[in-house]
């Protein structure tokens, strides 16, 4: 039996896109047995006030608390690091951070170095509006030679990220289909997809150009560190 360290996830945000993480490392995992798998310590918390809320529409609740009181709790119940399945609540990061001590797996940085190596330099943004707002991949990309290409297009976007929240994934699925198309229009070299709740739904885009999906990342991240202990801890550390 391979020795596998638990690895505490911060989820409900939405609650597909907690599960898609959980089947993305499992896909990702190499097993001979249960034993071998992932140990996934995970809070699905719809109730984390919303980031759209709070960082769009500037009228809601600050989520920072509630996620940082998550991450304490998924300390308590032995979590050796962190991640989160959700693009927008990293801006939410000093808090979790601060909250816990153990690592935090950043979905922003590594989907940055990910897009990096495909050598893109303008790059297409499929995410919440939020992400925009707060420069969320804004730096990481410039700090690694790369634009982002973000779409003008909220309400499109708002519409389409409700509509993969309510299941109706055919609508969600042709908006963002329509808004990739746009920013390849605008010269985008490759697509990142920085919204969970499009990587339910992003098939069509995968076909466009180069993609890149921070979930895909993130899973494989947490299965690295999960197997790999040592390695990835030493690195996170340097990283901090």
């Amino acid at each position: 039996m391979a020795v596998r360290r638990r690895v505490g996830i911060l989820g409900g945000m939405g609650p597909e896109a907690t599960v898609l993480l959980m089947q993305r490392v499992i896909e990702r995992t190499e097993v001979a047995d249960d034993q071998d798998h992932v140990p996934m310590l995970v809070d699905n918390n719809p109730q984390v006030p919303s980031r759209v809320k709070a960082l769009v529409e500037g009228t809601g609740e600050d989520p920072g608390p509630v996620l940082a009181a998550m991450a304490r709790g998924l300390e308590a119940g032995g979590a050796e690091a962190l991640a989160m399945p959700c693009n927008t609540a990293h801006h939410y990061a000093p808090a979790i951070r601060e909250a816990a001590s153990i690592p935090f797996i950043d979905m922003i940085e590594a989907a940055s170095d990910r897009l990096a190596e495909t050598g893109a330099q303008r790059v297409g943004v499929l995410a919440s509006p939020a992400v925009r707002l707060t420069g969320l991949y804004d730096a990481p990309l410039a700090a690694r030679g790369m634009t982002p290409v973000h779409p003008d297009a909220d309400a499109a976007l708002l519409l389409a990220m409700r509509d993969v929240k309510v299941r109706r994934h055919g609508a969600a699925r042709d908006a963002l289909a329509g808004i990739a198309t746009g920013l390849a229009v605008r010269g985008a070299d490759a697509l990142l997809v920085a919204c969970t709740e499009f990587s339910i739904v992003a098939e069509p885009a995968r076909n466009m150009l180069p993609l890149v999906d921070a979930i895909d990342v993130l899973a494989e991240k947490v299965v690295a560190f999960s197997c790999e202990p040592a390695k990835i801890v030493q690195g996170l550390a340097r990283n901090a």
